[in-house]
């Protein structure tokens, strides 16, 4: 019996790897006929400068960064003396190519070139998450709260906000920026769990937060783990300080 149950497992798991590989061929096979698609239209149309900022894009979702920066170099070439939008969409995509290859220096030299009103929002974020990526808190918090002063209810922005004030300490101010992230979705796990972590620190109820992070995305609950034991030591300390 049990090595039926066990043969029967081993089949059901050779199940769902096959079907898994079946969908990620569809989608290799799908992302490679949008990407002739695109070649195509941009050797029947080479003026059209979206055609070039899909093409990276796809390129981008595909890892193949060394083709994606290749391709809005040339595009950038080519439309040196086109209208600010046209020219800082692609140096806005080609700063998101950098951010994905993580060359996050290269990326802020290309989110700090984009001075077309329409896209500040969008490169005003990049920024403060590259800056974030490079582990300067300062500076990212700087460039999420201009993020955050054209879309004072964007949740990405508000999180990010959140994140660097937790990370500069400033604990308070931090569970505030989380409480309108859970205002706009209170089944978003990171925003849960660093909320829970703040209530910790501030002597708070903090088992709800931690509780609903750990259904609403285990894997981040699993991952902050450690972060979670050194919060509890860095309390511990400080009341022995405080006795």
């Amino acid at each position: 019996m049990a090595n039926q149950n066990k043969d029967d497992l081993q089949r059901e798991n050779q199940d769902k790897q096959r079907k898994y590989m079946t969908e990620r061929e569809k989608e290799e096979q799908k992302a490679k006929q949008l990407v002739h698609e695109l070649v195509v239209k941009i050797d029947q149309d080479p003026d059209n400068y979206r055609n070039y900022y899909e093409l990276a894009t796809l390129l981008v979702e595909g890892k193949d960064y060394p083709q994606a920066e290749e391709l809005l170099m040339k595009a950038l070439g080519r439309f040196a003396t086109a209208e600010i939008q046209i020219v800082d969409l692609l140096r806005y995509g080609l700063g998101n190519v950098y951010y994905a290859a993580e060359e996050f220096d290269k990326a802020i030299a290309e989110f700090q070139k984009v001075t077309d009103k329409g896209l500040q929002f969008q490169s005003y974020l990049m920024l403060a998450q590259s800056y974030m990526a490079k582990g300067d808190s300062k500076r990212s918090l700087a460039f999420a709260i201009s993020a955050q002063e054209k879309n004072r209810k964007d949740k990405t922005v508000n999180q990010l906000i959140g994140d660097n004030l937790l990370a500069l300490g400033n604990f308070t101010q931090a569970g505030e920026f989380y409480d309108m992230v859970l205002e706009i979705d209170s089944k978003d796990g990171k925003a849960n769990f660093n909320r829970g972590i703040v209530a910790m620190i501030n002597d708070e109820n903090f088992s709800d937060y931690f509780d609903k992070a750990k259904k609403y995305d285990q894997n981040y609950f699993n991952d902050g783990q450690e972060r979670l034991k050194d919060i509890e030591k860095f309390i511990q300390l400080n009341k022995k300080k405080q006795e």
